[in-house]
């Protein structure tokens, strides 16, 4: 599965995360430090997800 990563703009190839909550753990992030997006979706944790499908991992940053 292909994942971009922002706000690097880099490319991540990972296997078998089929949650994203198993994606983030796979790229060792916390759900409270990025949002998952599918097709333009933010998906929840629990959202089940394909290798066919075009992820993006906005990491958020907190300034505070």
């Amino acid at each position: 599965m292909q994942i971009l990563i922002e706000p690097e703009n880099q490319w991540a190839d990972i296997d078998r995360a089929s949650t994203v909550l198993n994606l983030l753990k796979k790229l060792e992030l916390r759900p409270n430090q990025a949002v998952v997006i599918r097709n333009g979706e933010l998906l929840t944790p629990d959202r089940k997800i394909d290798p066919e499908d075009s992820i993006v991992v906005r990491k958020i940053a907190s300034r505070g």
